[in-house]
């Protein structure tokens, strides 16, 4: 049940409650007159007497209720009402049992127009009244006395839970207009801290922008250094290799073809990375499987021997993981090409429960980690910074080990996060 539906039912009811207590007291007068025209009580007053009494609680009925509707909340004056009320209805009773229908008024004017004590009393002298009309008028009570009691304790019982409840539900309606004012009050209170703090959330939407900006760049530098940059260099290469064995037009052909092969792929990869789509490679093969490809497209260019493993067992990882091992694994052979002299390369995928793990060696020169921080680069390079940078953003950790003559391996471990997880 929602707040406003629940305020909604309240406002009908007190619009209900309203209504009854302004025309039900009409109702109750006219009904008990027209049954004591009809059917006078035997021992009841005259006719016209009872008219005048009927008239006069009609009269006092409009002055307090319906001409002055704003009297309901002075407590004293709306006492002097009620007290008027009982009074013409003892009158009423003892004129015709029938104007039991008034007495019953009571009941309902009780709650709007008495304090809580008084209350009590109110429903008591009511149950009295109405009792009495029940019981057929004052002589027939006089006369059935114990039955007129049995009448009374009926009437106060019934008119007992109907108060109890109606206090209940007093005591709700209370508690819920303190809540909404204490709503109310936090409602202004957040809305004056929301005010306040309005120019830092500005600067905190200025600062995500502005690290977001950055986030984008260092993106796409990324993806260039890893598409455009490497495919560039390759295509030097083999175009360099061409134009020496210009007089042997079958290996002139080879490198110029595999120049053209790099161009095409690096120009869709350049694309699928401005639109920040996964690499080709492992959009139509497994990762182990992708590793695979670049590490015999990458030993036909280079001529070089590079051995592709996987240990463990294989399993669709996130996509954003696989992308970083490849990107990996693809600098990581780039550096052998341009830097080491190696005659054999091998590549280890290893899947393990929490983490996987791609370990690069190679037996070619190597060279003294500690000696410059960013190894195997030329003067402005990225390519281990890169390396790092892919592996860090995803939780890995990147490890180079080298010596100079001794070859070089390089681990990349990240956590094996499962494919679709977030």
């Amino acid at each position: 049940m929602t707040s406003s539906g629940a305020h909604d039912r309240l406002t009908r009811w007190r619009e209900h409650e309203a209504t009854l207590y302004r025309l039900v007291p009409y109702a109750g007068l006219a009904l008990g007159t027209l049954l004591a025209l009809v059917a006078p009580a035997p021992a009841g007053l005259k006719v016209m007497p009872t008219l005048v009494v009927a008239v006069a609680a009609g009269c006092w009925v409009t002055w307090f209720v319906t001409v002055h509707p704003d009297w309901r909340n002075r407590r004293r004056l709306m006492a002097v009402y009620y007290a008027g009320l009982l009074t013409l209805a003892a009158m009423l009773v003892a004129a015709s049992p029938w104007y039991g229908l008034f007495a019953w008024i009571g009941y309902i004017h009780a709650f709007p127009v008495l304090r809580r004590r008084w209350r009590i009393a109110g429903v008591i002298t009511t149950a009295v009244i109405v009792a009495t009309s029940q019981g057929g008028g004052v002589a027939v009570a006089l006369s059935y006395w114990p039955l007129w009691l049995l009448l009374v304790l009926f009437n106060l019982v019934v008119a007992g839970s109907v108060s109890w409840f109606a206090m209940v539900a007093e005591q709700e309606d209370a508690k819920r207009k303190r809540l909404v004012v204490e709503l109310g009050e936090a409602n202004r209170q957040l809305t004056e801290t929301v005010r306040e703090n309005a120019g830092l959330h500005a600067q905190l939407l200025t600062q995500a922008r502005e690290a977001g900006v950055l986030d984008e760049r260092q993106r796409m530098a990324r993806e260039i250094h890893d598409t455009l940059a490497q495919g560039l260099a390759g295509i030097i290469t083999q175009l360099e290799a061409a134009e020496q064995t210009r007089d042997r037009s079958a290996d002139w052909r080879r490198h110029v073809d595999n120049a053209l092969a790099l161009a095409r792929e690096s120009l869709t990869e350049a694309r699928r990375s401005v639109r920040a789509v996964r690499p080709e490679s492992l959009e139509t093969a497994r990762l182990p499987d992708a590793l695979v490809e670049l590490g015999g497209r990458w030993s036909a260019l280079h001529g070089v021997r590079a051995e592709v493993s996987t240990t463990g067992t294989p399993r669709p990882l996130h996509p954003e993981i696989e992308v970083t091992l490849l990107r990996a694994a693809q600098e990581a052979l780039a550096n052998v090409a341009r830097h080491a002299a190696a005659s054999r390369v091998g590549l280890t995928l290893s899947y393990m429960a929490d983490v996987v793990t791609l370990d690069v060696r190679d037996d070619g020169t190597g060279f003294e980690v500690t000696a410059q921080p960013a190894p195997r680069m030329p003067a402005g390079g990225y390519g281990l910074t890169a390396m790092r940078q892919r592996v860090t953003r995803v939780g890995g950790e990147l490890a180079v080990e080298s010596e100079p003559g001794g070859g070089t391996a390089i681990s990349a471990s990240i956590p094996a996060l499962p494919g679709g997880a977030g």
